[in-house]
């Protein structure tokens, strides 16, 4: 077992990453239903939170089957950051996270997310006022550092150890990096064989098959993988890789059958949480995902993302589960 604070995981866990516009409620849902075994919400800004910003709001939104569930949030004030640890652990999750890593230019150059890399003792304080303003366990997710000069994340590993966090998610990048390049988990490595370091360390970064999360395990000793745009449109990544571990074997991909059944589950819980209008509207980015690969595919997501109502949405995926179209790549 994995545990962080009082949550109990199974050995190895995997974790979904919390990706802006994608880990939503209705896209946990499917990953949940999949082998997700602790999943996260989309980042939530601690000033959105402290104006009650109805988007910033709207993300607090967790519901049981998720369990367990993190609240992530990012800001840049200490101190609105503690109040906000405050409102979200008032919604119910299992524990708060800590965003350390996000290296969007609105978010970074506005003093957040892997900013706080440029700024420990700042990162620390922030830590320290988000444990105080909650029970619940908090946990952080961060980068290897700023950029090739400054890969401080075993530093960093240490110090919010030290003030209590629960756990430590290192994506094996530089802020400097975005998403380029591979990931290097050496460093991930580094802290997982410190002898100072008690908590859970898992790994973030180019988990794209069971193959690699095995190997990534092996090699580098992490505790468990979080995954992140390998599950976009192919939840499926969870329960393949809970396979391959437990029995060294690859799971047959999914058939045309079950991405039809997982994209409407999705596009049902979207229409729900999110009413019939905004649902249609952002179920599009997900369909090239969920039928890529899929014979016909270009001509499917055309008819998709022109659909307007729920109804012509449905029937649509009814149509491709009675197609003749198989999987191509």
């Amino acid at each position: 077992m994995v545990n962080i604070g009082n949550i109990q995981l199974p050995d190895f866990p995997l974790l979904l990453a919390p990706m802006e516009d994608v880990s939503d409620p209705p896209f946990r849902a499917v990953c949940k239903a999949n082998g997700a075994d602790l999943m996260y919400t989309e980042f939530i800004s601690s000033e959105g939170l402290i104006r009650a910003a109805a988007k910033s709001r709207k993300k607090l939104d967790i519901f049981d089957y998720e369990r367990p569930i993190g609240i992530q949030l990012f800001g840049s004030d200490v101190e609105t950051m503690g109040e906000c640890a405050a409102i979200s652990t008032e919604a119910g999750p299992d524990l708060i996270d800590i965003n350390y890593g996000c290296p969007v230019k609105q978010v970074a150059c506005r003093g957040a997310g892997a900013a706080l890399l440029q700024d420990i003792p700042k990162m620390v304080a922030m830590t320290a006022a988000v444990i105080r303003h909650t029970h619940l366990p908090v946990t952080v997710k961060t980068r290897l550092g700023w950029d090739e000069g400054t890969k401080n994340v075993e530093e960093v590993a240490e110090r919010l150890q030290d003030i209590g966090i629960a756990a430590l998610t290192v994506h094996g990048r530089t802020r400097a990096q975005l998403y380029k390049g591979d990931a290097d988990w050496r460093l991930i490595a580094s802290i997982k064989n410190n002898p100072r370091i008690k908590i859970p360390i898992f790994g973030n970064g180019d988990i794209t098959s069971p193959e690699k999360a095995v190997e990534y395990k092996n090699r580098y000793g992490v505790d468990g993988v979080m995954i992140g745009r390998a599950s976009i449109g192919y939840p499926w990544i969870f329960r393949e890789v809970k396979h391959y571990v437990a029995t060294g074997q690859l799971l047959a991909p999914p058939t045309l059958e079950e991405r039809v059944a997982a994209c409407q589950m999705h596009f049902d819980r979207s229409v729900e949480w999110k009413g019939p209008k905004v649902g249609v509207f952002e179920m599009r980015r997900h369909y090239a995902h969920y039928f890529r690969g899929l014979e016909g595919a270009k001509a499917w997501r055309t008819s998709l993302v022109n659909a307007e109502t729920p109804a012509d949405v449905l029937e649509i995926l009814q149509e491709i589960a009675a197609s003749d179209a198989v999987l191509v790549g």
